[in-house]
């Protein structure tokens, strides 16, 4: 199967470059309001029967000569998806992924684990950020007339690799708009929304791997 160097933990959380100085009791005042509207974010997101959307992955990094940028898109309801990016198809049935690759005519299948790093899944990505960061109210950013309002995270536990995340979220709609993460070692993972829509038709089998469709494809089962 062809490697990628994709990572769906880099994929769900994404970190800013904007670092803004609170007082402390500007800081707790700040810290409740970004809290608020985040919560207002992942509400909304529980409350959508199925989202589908177009997004831009970019990822770079001057130290390690690193720069990929590239576009793809999700469908989700509930904790099952279908992503297609870099190339790959990649599905979540509720319990095993299916990992579909066209160029090697490959599929892997395996048994979803939760407790894994790579168990972080396009179902979490909207609402990731409920817990394990401290918050803080930062910018207004004018996005093509949209008013972004950004929202700082940093993690709570030390040993993250993960340095802040600023979370772009627009003021009307009080969808997120965009993630943008740096790591400890510089580098940069913006994630943008391109378009998003809710409670879209959908096949009662969208979300099912039917093999009778990829004959002549390899079938690795992990387990």
């Amino acid at each position: 199967m062809k490697k990628t160097t994709f990572s769906m933990q880099r994929f769900i959380r994404i970190l800013s470059v904007f670092i803004l100085t609170f007082s402390l009791s500007a800081y707790a005042q700040d810290a409740t309001k970004a809290k608020k509207l985040l919560d207002e974010v992942s509400g909304k997101v529980k409350s959508y029967n199925n989202i589908v959307f177009d997004f831009k992955y970019s990822l770079s990094n001057p130290k390690k000569n690193l720069n990929q940028e590239c576009k793809g898109n999700v469908v989700l309801q509930g904790n099952k998806y279908v992503l297609n990016f870099m190339g790959v198809t990649r599905i979540f049935d509720g319990k095993k992924v299916y990992n579909i690759v066209p160029e090697d005519e490959e599929i892997t299948i395996s048994t979803f684990d939760d407790k894994k790093d790579d168990g972080l899944t396009p179902s979490k990505m909207l609402t990731f950020f409920t817990s394990g960061y401290k918050y803080a109210w930062d910018i207004v950013q004018n996005v093509k007339g949209r008013k972004i309002q950004l929202i700082k995270l940093t993690p709570l536990d030390p040993k993250d690799n993960t340095k802040e995340i600023l979370v772009g979220i627009d003021s009307q709609t009080k969808n997120i708009y965009n993630l943008v993460q740096i790591d400890k070692d510089g580098t940069r993972t913006t994630f943008t929304i391109n378009s998003f829509k809710a409670n879209q038709p959908l096949s009662k089998n969208h979300f099912t791997f039917t093999e009778s469709k990829y004959p002549n494809y390899y079938i690795n089962k992990l387990d």
